[in-house]
């Protein structure tokens, strides 16, 4: 696969914080588990990786800005490119040690987002989509699954935990969800869950409650790979809303209903 010039600047930026990251993940396990010693830890791990990002694209073009996970807003001289990185999405299961974890990189240019790369360094695994290019996985072209019944589907889901989230939203969606799926996975990493969409591992995806960052990347994925997104109310407001719903046309049509319709009590 012949990759653009920017879309080289983005992979060598990614694979360059993806091996710090990486020699991060094998010391992680080998700290005391303490709330102090790996959380800390962690956000360094994160914020080295993020400084090696800023620092990669800001050299590759001057001038963009940038909406980062650590820094924030980061104002840019050219007025019309952005970059939306988050160098550590999965920042639990890197604690833990779980190898599902990723660094999400997106170019916005007058709002659309042209380019994307999601990259889990502990697998290798490497996502690269470019507006009106396709999407690929380490240069295999991707395609979104083709199942068109939620009863032979696998959906993917965010769940929310200590301190954040709706819980009694969300447990409502997946009771809706369960009652009419084929099976329902939680990985920990919103980029990752929408790379696996794009790849056809899952069927469709599911969450609210997420930053820019965390699915820009994402969404340009799958879009490339012939599938389609929406916030919960159908409409294309996921950067600024954070609700995403995900998969190829059927799926995704089947799925919006299904989280939003009430429970039915039994």
């Amino acid at each position: 696969m012949a990759r653009s010039a920017l879309l080289n600047v983005m992979v060598q930026a990614a694979m360059k914080a993806g091996r710090s990251l990486s020699r991060d993940f094998g010391e992680v396990q080998n700290l005391q588990v303490s709330m102090k010693g790996p959380g800390d830890y962690v956000s360094q791990a994160d914020r080295k990786a993020e400084d090696i990002l800023f620092t990669e694209l800001s050299k590759a073009r001057p001038g963009y800005a940038f909406l980062m996970e650590e820094r924030g807003a980061v104002a840019g001289d050219d007025g019309q490119h952005r970059w939306l990185v988050d160098p550590l999405d999965g920042t639990t299961n890197f604690l833990h040690g779980i190898p599902l974890f990723a660094i999400s990189i997106a170019l916005e240019r007058q709002g659309q987002i042209v380019a994307g790369v999601v990259y889990n360094p502990a697998m290798d695994e490497l996502y690269t989509a470019e507006r009106g290019g396709g999407a690929f996985m380490n240069d295999r072209r991707l395609r979104v699954a083709g199942r068109t019944k939620l009863t032979d589907a696998v959906i993917g889901c965010g769940v929310p935990h200590l301190g954040r989230g709706q819980h009694g939203n969300f447990l409502v969606e997946l009771r809706n969800v369960m009652a009419e799926v084929s099976g329902v996975r939680r990985l920990g990493s919103a980029s990752l869950d929408l790379a696996y969409v794009a790849a056809g591992r899952m069927d469709g995806f599911w969450e609210v409650g997420l930053s820019a960052w965390d699915i820009a990347a994402g969404l340009l994925l799958i879009r490339e790979a012939g599938g389609f997104v929406s916030d919960f109310a159908g409409g294309q407001e996921m950067l600024e809303g954070g609700s995403v719903v995900a998969g190829n046309e059927v799926i995704q049509r089947a799925l919006l209903k299904t989280v939003k319709k009430p429970v039915t009590p039994r």
